[in-house]
């Protein structure tokens, strides 16, 4: 503002000294020398002194009043900009503050979202805390696949219960009670025995040194299985991959011990299922309906994996196994060698197969023509003990 003010005073000046040297001429055009004197001719070719002095002063006077008007449009145009000035730090101010509170909201925003994530977490990490406390919990107290292993040992002792009661319920029609019943003597004690004998000679003719139309049946079955296995076969044929160790083990049972034999198990019980189910196969291609399996063991749920083992491997369903079906489920000895018994008197042919389990052999299945044991190996465990 001193600036413009000195500039201001400097202009007012300038404008008082051109009114001044005004004056000054107007006052040299009125002394004597400047005078026309009348009568006398004016001399021509000297210019009148008065139009010089009035061109000069309206010279002046237009300067003057185009620095005035000068001035005036420097002062707009500084207010101009002054405010322009004002208005663009205003509008820089106003933006800072928007962007400033846009990027706040948006910070604020994302930390809302941020905490809501970490107690969404913290909530999930609390729930498999606790969820992991009880499964040490019910680990503390069962042992793992309790609730599996339970169902497979009820289903398994409701196939077998069922299995026991039809059983007992044919025995029990075919039993003859009459008062004057008498027990045998010892010379009928000891010829049924050399008669069942004969019997059963006749009917694994396998088993003797003249079968070679039977060996070479047995042979290419086990073949076919092995190089050419049929997973969608019929019904009572083998339906799983029959590896080289499965088929030694088959064929040693069949011609080294004439079907009547032990063979060491492999390591489980699906593996023994397989070698049974092959065995099986085999005797059901030369027999036919006449062979009947009766497989032993100790347990329900045993029972149970055989017979799925045995669906799995042949094909069958549940309506093959029963009393008087193809495969019938017995836990106890006694039981089965009197179906074995009842199935020789009725023509039938009976396999027995006896579970790796079965540590106690009866002596009385012996005595019939078929019957495969798995021994367990004593070098491991079973993986089978409950």
């Amino acid at each position: 503002m001193n600036s413009d003010e000195q500039r201001k005073e400097e202009q007012e000046q300038q404008a008082s000294d051109a009114v001044e040297l005004t004056d000054k001429q107007k006052l040299d055009l009125e002394s004597p020398k400047d005078k026309v004197e009348l009568g006398k001719p004016l001399e021509l070719g000297k210019p009148l002194k008065l139009n010089q002095s009035s061109d000069e002063h309206r010279e002046v006077t237009d300067l003057a009043q185009t620095v005035a008007d000068l001035e005036r449009k420097e002062r707009d145009l500084r207010k101009k900009i002054a405010a322009l000035e004002e208005t663009h730090n205003q509008l820089i101010s106003e933006q800072l503050a928007q962007t400033q509170a846009a990027v706040g909201k948006l910070v604020q925003e994302g930390l809302s979202e941020l905490e809501q994530r970490k107690q969404a977490l913290q909530i999930s990490v609390e729930q498999l805390e606790r969820r992991r406390e009880r499964i040490q919990a019910e680990m503390r107290t069962n042992f793992a696949g309790v609730s599996q292993e339970l169902a497979i040992r009820v289903q398994g002792f409701k196939d077998y219960l069922v299995g026991s009661l039809e059983d007992l319920a044919l025995a029990a029609e075919q039993l003859e009670l009459s008062p004057g019943s008498s027990y045998p003597t010892e010379e009928l004690m000891t010829a049924e025995p050399a008669s069942q004998a004969t019997d059963y000679g006749s009917q694994n003719s396998f088993a003797e040194q003249t079968f070679q139309e039977q060996t070479r049946q047995i042979r290419n079955i086990l073949d076919q299985y092995r190089t050419r296995p049929d997973y969608y076969g019929p019904p009572w044929q083998l339906r799983r991959t029959f590896e080289p160790i499965h088929a030694e083990r088959v064929s040693n049972w069949f011609f080294s011990q004439g079907g009547r034999g032990a063979l060491k198990t492999i390591g489980s019980r699906l593996q023994n299922i397989l070698i049974g189910s092959a065995t099986i196969s085999v005797l059901r291609g030369i027999y036919g309906d006449r062979l009947r399996t009766l497989i032993l063991a100790n347990t329900p749920e045993r029972l149970g994996e055989w017979r799925r083992g045995l669906q799995d491997c042949l094909g069958v369903s549940r309506g093959d196994f029963g009393p008087e079906r193809g495969i019938v489920l017995f836990e106890e000895p006694p039981a089965l060698v009197q179906k074995a018994d009842r199935l020789i008197n009725q023509k039938q042919l009976p396999l027995i197969i006896i579970d790796e389990t079965e540590d106690k052999i009866s002596l009385s299945m012996l005595q019939f023509p078929l019957w495969l044991a798995f021994a367990p190996d004593p070098e491991q465990l079973s993986n089978y003990q409950y």
